[in-house]
C-alpha cells in the first residue's frame, strides 16, 4: 500500500483529496493546523488507513513511516485569509514548502506542489499557457498570495534540479464544490450564500471580468494523474469554460431559483480581468480533461449542502 503525505488536508481542496487517495487504496497521512481549514471535513472518513495529524507547516515536518507522495496543498488561499494574515501567507509559500520539499527528499517521495493560476497575475495572454511569465503585482494586497506561490515554484524546481528530487508543479484553476466555506470571500460559495439567504449578489465592478470554474472531483483526478506521472514542468488544471462574474451570478440565481437582486460594488485592486487555463499539456501528458460543466456542478454542491437545486 503506498502512502501519500497531504498538507492542508483539512482544506477544501486536501479532504477531497485525501477522500479520493483513500478510495484508491492509499494509506493517507493529513497534515493540518486547521487554522483556515475545519476536522469538519474529514469527520465521514472511517478509514484505518487514514490519520491526522495536527501541524503547522512552517515548522519542520517529521514522519515516523515511509511516504510515498508528498501532496503539498497547505496554503492561504481564500483572499479573507491571505489579506487577514499576509506574513503567514508568504511563511506557507516558503518555510512551509520548504520543510514539505525536505521531507520528500528524505523519503525519496514524489512531490506535488499545488500552486495557482494566480501566478499569471493581471494576463496579457488569453487563455493562459504554462509558457507565460505572468504580469505579477507584488506590492499590492494579493502580492502576499501570488508571490508566495510563484516563490514555491522556484523552491520546487530548484529542489528537482539541484537536490534530485522528484517534484511536480500543478497550477490550479478556481475550483468549487462541496466543502468550500461559505463565507470565504470567492465567488461561488459568496454567491450561493447569498442566493440561498435572499440577499442581494455582489458583484465587483462590472462582472465582465472572466473566470474558468472547474469542479472539485475533476480536479482531484487531476492532481492524482500528474502526480503519478512523470511530468516535473508545470502543468494547468482548470476548465478552460470562460465566463463572466455577471454570468456566474445569473446562473447561481437560475439554478437556486432565488429571487435576489444584482448589486454592483467597486473593484477590488488587481483584480484580475481574465482567467482562462490553456490545458493543452494536462490533456496530452495526462489524458486529462475536465468533465463536469458549472450548472452541473452547481446543482451537486446545492444537492450536497441539503438544498433543492432547481433544473436548468
Amino acid at each position: 500500500m503506498a502512502t501519500a503525505l497531504v498538507t492542508g488536508g483539512a482544506g477544501f481542496l486536501g479532504s477531497h483529496l485525501c477522500e479520493h487517495l483513500l478510495e484508491q487504496g492509499y494509506r493517507v497521512i493529513c497534515v493540518d493546523n486547521l487554522e483556515t481549514s475545519t476536522l469538519e471535513n474529514l469527520e465521514h472518513i472511517r478509514d484505518d488507513a487514514f490519520s491526522f495529524v495536527y501541524h503547522d507547516v512552517i515548522e519542520y515536518i517529521d514522519i515516523d513511516e515511509s511516504v510515498d507522495f508528498v501532496y503539498h496543498l497547505a496554503a492561504l488561499a481564500s483572499p479573507i485569509d491571505y489579506l487577514r494574515q499576509p506574513l503567514h501567507s508568504l511563511k506557507v509559500g516558503s518555510y512551509g514548502t520548504h520543510h514539505a520539499l525536505g521531507l520528500a527528499k528524505f523519503k525519496r517521495a514524489r512531490f506535488l506542489l499545488a500552486s495557482t493560476s494566480e501566478v499569471y497575475g493581471d494576463p496579457q495572454v488569453h487563455p493562459q499557457p504554462e509558457a507565460y511569465w505572468g504580469n505579477v503585482n507584488p506590492v499590492g494586497p494579493r502580492g502576499v498570495y501570488d508571490e508566495a506561490k510563484r516563490y514555491a515554484e522556484a523552491m520546487t524546481m530548484a529542489y528537482h534540479s539541484q537536490q534530485g528530487v522528484d517534484t511536480c508543479i500543478a497550477r490550479i484553476f478556481n475550483t468549487y464544490g462541496p466543502s468550500m466555506r461559505s463565507h470565504d470571500g470567492r465567488a461561488i460559495p459568496t454567491f450561493i450564500r447569498q442566493a440561498l439567504d435572499g440577499e442581494p449578489l455582489t458583484v465587483f465592478g462590472s462582472g465582465s471580468q472572466t473566470r474558468s470554474f472547474c469542479y472539485v472531483d475533476d480536479l482531484i483526478r487531476g492532481l492524482v494523474l500528474l502526480a503519478e506521472s512523470g511530468e516535473h514542468m508545470p502543468v494547468n488544471l482548470g476548465n478552460p469554460g470562460e465566463f463572466t462574474i455577471l454570468e456566474l451570478a445569473e446562473t447561481v440565481l437560475r439554478v437556486t431559483d432565488s429571487r435576489s437582486e444584482i448589486v454592483f460594488e467597486a473593484l477590488p485592486i488587481d483584480d484580475p480581468q481574465i482567467r482562462q487555463p490553456d490545458i493543452t499539456r494536462a490533456r496530452e501528458l495526462l489524458g486529462w480533461t475536465p468533465e463536469i460543466e458549472l450548472e452541473e456542478g452547481l446543482r451537486r454542491m446545492l444537492t450536497s449542502m441539503g438544498r433543492e437545486p432547481v433544473s436548468v
